[in-house]
């Protein structure tokens, strides 16, 4: 690849309904009281993380797309469930929302069959939505234990396709671009 060529830094995603929006924006808020420093996921950049591509050149961009396409699944049901916070040696930096269903397990996994030789396997695919990016808490403690008291509504959605999307990193946050879109039978 010479060096004028451009990467696109690509992942694949299923985004939430407008009902599911207005949850996470409900539990966004209750976030937002809990003292931190960090970032709230902007609701237009809401979504579940299928496979994370990272930089790739336009010629494996059309591969990617093309094995895709023959990806069969059915429309699946999932559902919101519980908060929580991952922690990299005690202190707190994601905040997230549980996805449930078996279904997305499923779709992950065609996935990840299908690009097999193009990329490696999900280790530990953690079907969950980000809502927070935490940098500093103080009491970390405390930040874990009303984060885990925050109730999500179980709210069940449908969901009839996936993208393969862009993210460009700027400077007031990330901006995501459909490249593509997937529906199931």
């Amino acid at each position: 690849m010479n060096k004028s060529e451009k990467l696109t830094r690509a992942f694949i995603a299923i985004e939430f309904s407008d009902e599911v929006v207005k949850e996470i924006a409900r539990v966004r808020e209750e976030v937002e009281k809990i003292k931190f420093k960090g970032k709230l996921t902007e609701l237009e950049n809401l979504h579940l993380t299928l496979k994370f591509l990272g930089e790739i050149d336009d010629l494996m961009l059309e591969k990617v797309k093309e094995r895709l396409k023959g990806i069969k699944f059915k429309e699946m049901e999932l559902k919101l469930g519980e908060i929580g916070s991952f922690s990299i040696r005690g202190n707190p930096r994601i905040v997230w929302i549980k996805v449930e269903g078996e279904s997305v397990w499923e779709l992950q996994k065609k996935i990840d069959d299908a690009l097999k030789d193009l990329f490696k396997p999900e280790e530990r695919f953690m079907s969950h939505l980000t809502i927070a990016r935490v940098k500093y808490v103080d009491d970390k403690k405390s930040f874990n234990e009303r984060v885990k008291k925050i109730g999500v509504r179980e709210i069940k959605f449908k969901v009839k396709g996936f993208k393969l999307k862009k993210s460009e990193l700027r400077m007031l946050g990330p901006v995501y671009t459909d490249i593509e879109s997937y529906k199931g039978e």
